[in-house]
Formats: C-alpha cells, structure tokens, sequence
C-alpha cells in the first residue's frame, strides 16, 4: 500500500483484494509494517463500534517498530483522544468536543470567504494555478490558524511538520518540528487567552498539560490540513472532469454538496486510516486477527462494498470517511463547511477554469493513509479581482 502503483490505481487494487481475502486484507503499509486493512462496510461498523476488542492505543505495537519508520508518526502513541482507549480517551474527547463546539460556523463561513477571495485574487492575475499549493493548501492552512489562534510564523513550522508526518519523508524531524511549534503555540496561549479552540483546550476542566495540549493540537492540525486541502481538491477535480458534475454544479441543478458527499464515497481524503490494535488475537468473519497488530478501515473500499451499492450518492451520508462510534471525527460539521464554502466561492469567481492537462495524465501521491494529488493544474481566465469587504 506504500507504492506508486496502489496510490495511481486503489479501487483496483481494493477490487482485486475483495476477490481474494473477502471482508479483511493482509497488507504492507510499509516493508516492515504488516496489518490488517478492513474493506467490507458491515465488518468496519461492527469493528468501529467495538472498542473493546478494537482499541485505539498502539503502545505494545510500537515496541516492535523501529522508531524511524515513516509510517510511525502517522500510528504511534500520542496522548490524545485519537490513540487512547477507556478512561483516558473520554478526557481527552471530552476536551476537544468542548473546544471544537465553541466554533462559531457563520463567522467561520466568512472567514473561508475572505480567505478564499485574497487567494483567488492572486490566482486571477496569474493565468494558470496548481490548486493545491496555491488554494485547497494555503486556505485550509489559513482558516485553521485563525480557529486555533496560532500566529503564521508558528503555523508555518506545524504545516512543515505535518506534511514530512503525512508523507513519510524524513517523518521523525518532521514530528519534532511539529511538537516544538505547538508547544511554543500552548505557551503563547497560557499567556495571552481568547477566543480560539486553543484557549478553548486549556480552559476545559480536564486540566490538560503542555505535553497533553501538544499531542491534542497535532490531532487537529492532521485533520484540518492534509485531509481538509485533499477533501477540496478532489472535489474540485470532480467538478472539473465529470460531465454530471461539472456542467450541473455551475447551472445550478446539482449543488457542490453533492459533489462533496460524491468524494466523501469514493475518493476520502483519508481513504485507510481508523487504526486499532487488538491487545489479543480476535476472530472477526471467520478470521483470526493477531494481536497488537494494526487493524486499518478503508474508508474508501468500505464506502464502495458491493454489499451496500447505491447509485444515489447524493445527499446520503452514510459513508465511513468521518469514521463512526466513539472516534467520529467531531470537526466534522466546520470541515464539510469550510470545503463546502471554499469551492462555491471559487467556482463563483472563476467558472471558466479548466483542467490544464489531461486528468489521466495527474499524479496521486503515494502512501498508505491519503487520497491526495501531487497537484491540481488548471488555467484561469483573467478576470477582475473581487473586492474585499
């Protein structure tokens, strides 16, 4: 799952498992990294809801994983609500439910906007764009240092973290890096609160340490980055190569929402991920899983199992790619807006921008985990620069 052949062709591949191991897939995330990857959706649900057997906490696991592996990073233990199990998961949910709920949606819908329009701005003075590095990138960059009041020199060191953490390049400096620019983050925060989930974080109940708020910051920051400039982009691919979406979309008949629950079940911008590790062998559809061994969901296969085939994508969200049970993703409803509010306004300003080549000739860059083009190029017709409010 780590080479340039699964990330070009993954439905393929995800086809070509479900003929030969059925509902659970032995794989590679890595050459010295074996796991179970789940690609039937009633057995994803049944392990989702099943923290018992399937808990979130990778710590005998990692005592085997040398700790420059790339893949580490992205599975290891934090203390967060992400890798913990039992008492210590409802603290640290329970923390980041109440700092992600203060989010005030409308004002995050016109801080999207604003953003967007000073990058759009940009993108019409120069003919052509990646719409990656140019826009999905620097507007989910921007928008989530403005929810978590984090100064753009000290974002500028967390976003470098994060991408070496994603793509397994030189991923343990990367994690350094991260972890020194958020706990700078928490310091500035101790001393200056406001209004931003940051603060939020440290004035729960829960009592959260320095090393505590760290590892909570570095979870929001990996879901509001990568998978949030992914979740735009393809999208926005969608939009620009499929005659159902790309003609509708801008008529009026089909709305950008329906493109994002379209990606949301075919393309998530985290298409395997949802990690267990069962501290003991566990039968599951006839298989025994080992133990301590990680048990991976793919969003994506689980999402396309025959077994629950629809041709309605539209407005059904019964789809995995927020996860389901006790780690539901609960950003949720400002990641499906700020996506939502970031294409409208793009393809408002711009509806004439096109793919600048072929969509077959687009390279998706390799790794276990995402769903995510090397870049989105498309030309853009000049057009007057919006005005900013």
């Amino acid at each position: 799952m780590y080479t340039p052949e699964f990330a070009a062709d993954p439905h393929g591949t995800y086809e070509e498992m479900r003929r030969r191991h059925g509902s659970l897939v032995p794989v590679l995330l890595d050459p010295d990294v074996p796991a179970t990857l789940v690609i039937g959706y009633h057995t994803a649900v049944q392990i989702l809801h099943d923290p018992e057997r399937f808990p979130a906490d990778p710590r005998r696991w990692e005592e085997r994983v040398a700790a420059d592996n790339p893949v580490r990073p992205m599975m290891e233990w934090r203390p967060n609500a992400l890798r913990s199990a039992g008492i210590e998961h409802a603290r640290y949910r329970g923390a980041n439910v109440f700092s992600l709920g203060g989010v005030d949606l409308h004002g995050l819908r016109t801080v999207v906007q604003d953003v967007a329009i000073g990058l759009i701005n940009d993108l019409c003075q120069a003919g052509e764009a990646d719409l990656i590095t140019q826009y999905a990138f620097p507007l989910a960059f921007q928008v989530l240092n403005t929810l978590l009041g984090c100064p753009p020199e000290i974002g500028e060191r967390v976003a470098k973290g994060m991408a070496s953490i994603f793509e397994g390049i030189d991923a343990e400096a990367g994690n350094a890096m991260l972890a020194a620019a958020l706990a700078e983050l928490v310091l500035l925060k101790k001393a200056h609160p406001a209004n931003d989930v940051t603060s939020r974080l440290l004035q729960h109940e829960s009592g959260l340490d320095v090393t505590e708020m760290v590892h909570q910051l570095a979870c929001i920051y990996g879901a509001g980055i990568e998978p949030q400039q992914n979740l735009i982009a393809n999208t926005l691919l969608l939009i620009l190569t499929d005659e159902r979406f790309s003609g509708d979309v801008l008529d009026g008949n089909l709305a950008v929402r329906d493109a994002l629950d379209e990606v949301l079940y075919q393309d998530p911008p985290m298409a395997n991920y949802a990690i267990s590790y069962p501290p003991y062998p566990v039968q599951i559809d006839g298989v025994w899983l080992p133990a301590d061994q990680p048990v991976l969901i793919s969003m994506s296969a689980c999402n396309n199992d025959p077994a629950i085939a629809s041709d309605q994508r539209a407005g059904n969200r019964a789809h995995l790619a927020w996860s389901i049970g006790p780690h539901a993703c609960p950003a949720q409803s400002a990641a499906y807006l700020i996506a939502q509010a970031a294409i409208d306004q793009i393809l408002d300003a711009l509806p004439e921008m096109e793919l600048a080549v072929p969509a077959e000739q687009l390279v998706w860059r390799p790794g276990p985990f995402a769903r995510a083009l090397a870049a989105l190029p498309v030309t853009v017709p000049g057009s007057p620069p919006i005005p900013l409010r």
